[in-house]
């Protein structure tokens, strides 16, 4: 299975962008993003973190996104403004104003992302010259560099693109760790040059990030930062159905949630796991996620031992609806546990690929669900162990 598909340069039409080294980060790369949207149309919506603690960019970009219009979105890697008091979200302030100003528009319609480490002024002379250099460059081929900006400890730029009869859907990811519901150290911005209509279209955005971003589960940490926009321009005229924006956005935003759990910090496996035959997908879901979250079953699998008792441990820590003596698990398809009991040697199952496919059959229902995770290696203790330093 590939999680990195071939991406188009270009950005959806009525956009331009730019991704710029500030000085934000001290290894020089890429760390200021600036998405302009010309229009005609300027719809704009997101879902944030679910964390008590946020940070500035998020409690002022849930402001701009309020009358769902959204001119332009500036993004930030190096330092998450997150934890810095009133003079944190001035300097969000200040930099929404410097946007405004060079694009003559609104501040009230700039929306901003930050991400990095928390705790941290951003060093605001880099990031207003930053933002002046990012308008300089703006380009409709830009999509690259947005993406490279706005990476932290992402080993690789996560775009997808999808297009729909003559619409483009274009979207942008960084992730990398924290990837956990709901959201996670996580920004992202799909943009489309489909016309839209804006009540129908915020619900149906909402639905595809909780059956997308919002079941990979890394670690199970939740972030204060985490922001996932879209944008539409209409400058394409093509009208979009609810189906067909469903359609759209489901593979664009599945695309990229592959991406971050494909790229999580130190991981040396991509684990997904799947529960069928649940009463609803809520208890699919549940299960799924508390296997994900389950550090002994992600140490094993990280050891390649097939140790399915501990797939079963993690269910029944759960509330969700099951019959504890009838239930089946497979891993990398070979039925290791029929009827909560001994299935077929787990020596049977191959260890040896990236992939490991968990799937978990509870035979009391017709509901499915599935959530990605990957192993807990040492090479995730040791990044993480030494982030700030």
């Amino acid at each position: 299975m590939s999680f990195w598909p071939e991406f188009r340069p270009e950005l959806p039409r009525g956009f331009r962008g730019a991704g710029v080294s500030a000085g934000l980060k001290g290894s020089g790369e890429k760390d200021v993003a600036l998405i302009v949207n010309d229009g005609p149309d300027y719809f704009g919506t997101a879902v944030f973190t679910s964390n008590q603690v946020v940070a500035a960019p998020v409690i002022w970009s849930r402001q701009v996104v309020r009358d769902q219009q959204v001119a332009a979105v500036l993004l930030n890697s190096g330092g998450a403004n997150a934890a810095t008091g009133p003079v944190g979200f001035a300097d969000t302030h200040k930099s929404a104003e410097q946007v405004s100003k060079l694009l003559e528009i609104s501040s009230s319609d700039v929306a901003i992302c930050s991400t990095g480490l928390i705790g941290v002024r951003l060093p605001m002379d880099e990031m207003l010259a930053g933002i002046v250099q990012a308008h300089s460059c703006l380009s409709p081929d830009s999509t690259e560099d947005i993406a490279r900006a706005i990476m932290t400890t992402d080993s690789k730029p996560k775009i997808a693109n999808y297009e729909k009869d003559g619409a483009l859907f274009t979207g942008v990811a960084k992730g990398a760790g924290m990837l956990a519901p709901s959201l996670a150290t996580m920004l992202s911005v799909i943009l489309t040059d489909a016309k839209v209509e804006n009540t129908w279209a915020d619900a149906v955005f909402r639905k595809v990030c909780d059956r997308t971003f919002n079941r990979i589960d890394s670690d199970g940490c939740t972030s204060t930062n985490d922001t996932v926009l879209f944008l539409s321009s209409g400058a394409s005229g093509k009208v979009m159905t609810n189906e067909d924006l469903e359609e759209a956005l489901l593979a664009v935003a599945s695309s990229l949630s592959k991406q971050l759990i494909a790229d999580a910090e130190g991981h040396t496996k991509i684990i997904s796991i799947t529960t069928i035959n649940a009463k609803s997908e809520r208890d699919a879901v549940e299960i799924g996620r508390a296997c994900a979250r389950n550090n002994l079953l992600k140490c094993a699998l990280g050891g390649q031992d097939a140790n399915w008792g501990r797939v079963l441990a993690a269910i029944g820590t759960t509330n969700a609806v099951i019959d504890p003596l009838n239930i089946d698990v497979a891993l990398n398809g070979v039925k290791v546990c029929i009827a909560s009991s001994p299935g077929e040697d787990r020596s049977k199952v191959s260890m040896d690929g990236e992939l490991i496919e968990i799937l978990i059959d509870l035979n009391v229902g017709t509901e499915s669900a599935t959530i990605f995770t990957n192993d807990l290696s040492a090479a995730y203790v040791h990044e993480n162990s030494a982030y700030s330093t």
